[in-house]
């Protein structure tokens, strides 16, 4: 992947942080580093060209970002089980298979950009979630997510569309 495989549409992942419309915002990353052999639990973020899949926001904690962008309600989950067909979908309670919850109690998801990393056709096992989402602080890694500063987040999901380009790769 070269410099010239991108354009100021795309969004590039460097070791300064993530790149998009001209802009460089600050940026955590998996606490197993960048990886070309991503697989669940490693908590790697992926190399690859990715795009954005969806945005899903807290209608109770922040306006709507964009036209396109889903609210999550109660009850709303996301299934990591590699052994259910449902792995690595957005799904409702109650469901008994591993799964992490989308409306949680901290501000991690409260906007959340969906990466279509392993998705919609997943393959068990080579890993779930990889969302853009806010940071617990500067620095602080993720389970393989790209985690933003609140405003950075809000103001990428306000002009990113459906189907921008995320590149990813080992730097």
């Amino acid at each position: 992947m070269t410099e010239a495989a991108h354009s100021v549409h795309d969004m590039l992942l460097t070791p300064t942080g993530l790149r998009y419309r001209g802009r460089l915002y600050p940026c955590s990353i998996g606490k197993g580093g960048i990886s070309a052999a991503k697989r669940e639990g490693d908590g790697a973020t992926p190399t690859g060209i990715h795009r954005i899949a969806m945005t899903l926001y807290r209608p109770d904690r922040l306006a709507r970002p964009a036209p396109w962008a889903r609210p999550i309600v109660t009850g709303d989950l996301w299934s990591d089980d590699v052994r259910d067909p449902a792995y690595n979908r957005w799904v409702r309670a109650p469901y008994a298979p591993s799964h992490e919850a989308l409306r949680r109690a901290d501000p991690l998801y409260d906007l959340v950009l969906v990466m279509d990393w392993n998705w919609p056709d997943a393959v068990p096992g080579r890993g779930s979630c990889i969302f853009m989402h806010q940071w617990r602080r500067p620095g602080y890694p993720t389970e393989g997510c790209i985690a933003l500063r609140r405003d950075h987040l809000q103001r990428i999901a306000s002009i990113a569309l459906p189907g921008t380009r995320v590149f990813v790769r080992n730097q």
